[in-house]
């Protein structure tokens, strides 16, 4: 019998508790509530992580785009490492690519300050809105040209 307290007191006992109760079919017995809350978590903890590297990246394409002179090998290797990550992560959870606009539109209202930040620019040098596609942005090929 599944111990509801545990959830709050233990979390690695009750996790482990709860994997052996639905491994032996014991469902009536396992913390369904509670389960469903930590797969959830599980999915919103994917979608943060996808967030983050596409933030990553579009900070160091804004640096790219707009601070010319100090493009460097390091900004390059970030860049291309995060497209490759990106496409690992995309890979292995498909369906995050489904909501890849919002998610882009969010990464990038993060990437505006971190570019601030590292670039020492205004807020208004950079654009209001993303000015790359998704594939732009993963295109092993691209770095956006200084204008």
């Amino acid at each position: 019998m599944s111990n509801p307290q545990l959830y709050g007191q233990d979390f690695y006992a009750w996790a482990n508790e709860q994997a052996a109760l639905l491994r032996a079919g014991r469902l009536s017995e396992a913390d369904i509530e509670h389960i469903a809350e930590e797969i959830e978590s599980i999915a919103k903890r994917e979608k943060r992580e996808l967030v983050e590297r596409l933030t990553t990246l579009l900070v160091h394409l804004l640096k790219w785009r707009f601070q010319p002179a100090f493009q460097s090998n390091s900004w390059r290797l970030t860049i291309e490492i995060q497209r490759v990550k990106l496409d690992y992560y995309v890979a292995e959870s498909p369906s995050l690519k489904h909501s890849i606009e919002e998610t882009i539109k969010a990464a990038y209202g993060f990437a505006i300050p971190g570019a601030v930040g590292e670039t020492g620019l205004d807020r208004s040098a950079f654009p209001l809105v993303c000015p790359w596609s998704y594939g732009q942005m993963m295109d092993l090929n691209f770095f956006p040209e200084a204008t």
